[in-house]
């Protein structure tokens, strides 16, 4: 992830016991088992929904964390022995897992529960999976170093090196630099994915890549590098997760500014694995974890943007800008085709690093 918590130490966690403030109740206490990635996300969905859901129900919430490994959740539903019952996963994931049969489907009647499936974004509702966060691929830079008045602003900015001059850093990965490519190329946001669907777009991107790899110092492969980069001075500009940027910005008091024009925003979502014995449970869950409140409260701990539209109110103004779908923000976006990197990443990552490596 490839987003914040997802570069922290992610191996397979021991299960341990969240929300138990709660006041136990009487007789058997219902328990869910819930898998993240860690870090400060996990952090935040603690704070923000699993301790408030023990508090409300009663319900114990256990925890686990992962690397986002499918393995893991097709081998317990394979072995009929399934022990996760809520997991994070990434947004391409979500529809890979459900073609293969390996995850619930998520009722219509869920749905209606939760206020219809228009008070999402539509990528948030999907056949067999819930939204949980949007957040971003960006790029930034030092304020300290480079005035804003004077910072590169647009991709196209970001490929011309004489006007904004330094040395970039980009994602050691095709996703997101080919669609970055084409931007730089004067390529309008509603045609990206439809140039990269043919030959001659893909082939278009890596020509526009071909101007701006002797300028790229670093391809970073975990999301703490571009921070570290930009304090350290060894670039002008890089892509980065934002809330990674915020986070160097909000807990070391860095001055680094997002360039939001032209990111490229995706999801988490929430699967409940094929055969969960706790499904309803898990069902219910997932629904309080879609309130506005909760939505809203999950930015108090993480710049990651809430999936229904009914939170942006109740979020602090004061963090609400720096959210990948603040209505500002939301503008100048591209959302990610999932569907065609799940097509496409495997022959795109083989044809990137040949072309890294010559």
């Amino acid at each position: 992830m490839k987003h914040l918590l997802k570069t922290t130490s992610i191996a397979f966690a021991g299960i341990f016991a969240a929300g138990l403030m709660a006041a136990p109740t009487a007789g058997a206490q219902e328990v869910l088992t819930f898998v993240s990635f860690g870090g400060g996300y996990q952090d935040a969905q603690r704070e923000a929904i699993i301790k408030p859901f023990t508090e409300e129900t009663g319900v114990i919430v256990n925890e686990a964390s992962y690397g986002g490994e499918l393995g893991k959740i097709k081998a317990m539903v394979t072995a009929g022995n399934v022990e996760w019952d809520i997991v994070d996963v990434e947004g391409g994931d979500a529809g890979v897992l459900c073609e293969a049969g390996l995850v619930e489907i998520i009722p219509d009647e869920f749905w209606e529960e939760v206020g219809g499936k228009d008070a999402f974004h539509p990528a948030a509702v999907q056949e067999c999976a819930a939204g949980a966060i949007f957040w971003s691929t960006v790029f930034a830079y030092d304020a300290n170093r480079i005035p804003p008045e004077k910072a590169a602003k647009t991709w196209a900015d970001f490929w011309d090196v004489e006007k904004f001059p330094g040395a970039r850093s980009l994602r050691r990965s095709p996703r997101s630099n080919l669609e970055f490519a084409l931007m730089a190329d004067g390529v309008p946001l509603d045609r990206i994915y439809d140039l990269l669907r043919t030959p001659e777009g893909v082939d278009r991107a890596f020509r526009k890549l071909d101007e701006i790899k002797p300028h790229v110092k670093k391809w970073w492969e975990a999301g703490a590098q571009p921070p570290q980069l930009l304090a350290d001075g060894e670039v002008a500009y890089a892509t980065a997760y934002n809330g990674r940027i915020y986070d160097a910005n909000v807990k070391e008091g860095q001055n680094f500014k997002i360039v939001w024009q032209g990111h490229n925003y995706t999801l988490d979502l929430y699967v409940i694995p094929k055969g969960s014995p706790n499904k309803e449970l898990a069902l219910k869950w997932i629904a309080f974890s879609l309130r506005p409140d909760r939505q809203a409260a999950m930015t108090d701990h993480i710049s990651y943007g809430p999936v229904t539209t009914a939170a942006i109110p109740l979020i602090n103004p004061k963090v609400l800008p720096h959210l990948p779908n603040a209505p500002e923000n939301f503008k100048q976006a591209l959302l990610v085709d999932e569907e065609f990197w799940v097509e496409n990443r495997e022959l795109l990552t083989e044809r990137f690093e040949a072309w890294l490596a010559q």
